[in-house]
């Protein structure tokens, strides 16, 4: 017997959980889980800043979640994550608008599919330079600052591919591994200056771009192994980065949290 699609439960009634804090995002334009999570944490209170690569989405972003989340329109700042020229001037741009950065989360990837003998260097390195080493940059320029102020929230987005195995995806889970294992020794590093690192690993969360980079019998299978026989909403995904951002995940850190469906 087939089991049947579990409806989408509504919409999050926002409390407060990030009331006055400063959150920055990185690779929040567009609709993905980046968007989502900016989007839950101006309605959750949040001072926000949110970067990305290509300008025209960002501001576009910027405008949406002024309108939809009925919030001051947060400030943006272009980056390209694989430039640490950029990354410094988005530390910076970040100190100048807020002082302290409370949280930042770290959204920037890139994936793709290829079998490993037809994958060639620069697929390769540009998956681990998006996905990983950006990480690095990101981690290394905020910190300092958050140890200043003897406080303050990382939140990296993994996958459940750096557990899990799927043809063509050998970089891609090889990169999210590596953002795990960044995340639990990160956090080992910072917890004594008070900061907290955390993760989170999705498995599928839909949005148009994955639709347009992935093939229609993938998605079918993917959806097949969840247990909800539905992909997770965005902002479901995002649910769980505002939990690790906020007070109420104030005993984790160097955990790497799944949004999953999936059966073992």
């Amino acid at each position: 017997m087939t089991t049947p699609t579990s409806p989408v439960p509504p919409y999050p009634t926002p409390r407060g959980l990030l009331a006055g804090k400063s959150v920055v995002v990185t690779a929040a334009a567009g609709t993905g889980i980046g968007f989502a999570v900016a989007k839950r944490a101006a309605e959750e209170g949040a001072r926000l800043l949110i970067s990305d690569f290509h300008e025209r989405r960002l501001g576009e972003a910027a405008d949406r979640i002024a309108a939809e989340a009925g919030v001051e329109r947060p400030a943006t700042f272009v980056c390209d994550v694989t430039s640490e020229e950029a990354v410094q001037g988005l530390r910076d741009a970040s100190l100048a608008a807020f002082g302290t950065v409370d949280v930042l989360v770290n959204n920037a990837g890139l994936g793709g599919e290829a079998d490993i003998v037809d994958m060639t260097d620069e697929q390769w390195g540009r998956v681990l330079d998006v996905t990983l080493t950006s990480l690095f940059r990101m981690t290394r320029a905020f910190l300092p600052g958050m140890y200043a102020a003897g406080s303050g929230v990382m939140v990296n987005n993994a996958s459940v591919l750096g557990w899990r195995a799927q043809k063509g995806q050998a970089h891609y889970a090889a990169a999210k591994a590596g953002v795990m294992a960044f995340t639990r020794c990160a956090a080992i590093e910072a917890a004594e200056h008070g900061v907290r690192i955390n993760a989170v690993a999705p498995s599928l969360a839909m949005h148009p771009f994955l639709a347009k980079v992935t093939t229609q019998e993938a998605l079918d299978l993917l959806v097949e192994r969840e247990a909800f026989r539905r992909p997770a909403e965005v902002w479901e995904v995002a649910n769980v980065m505002i939990f690790l951002a906020s007070e109420l995940s104030s005993y984790l850190t160097g955990e790497v949290v799944s949004c999953s469906s999936q059966r073992a």
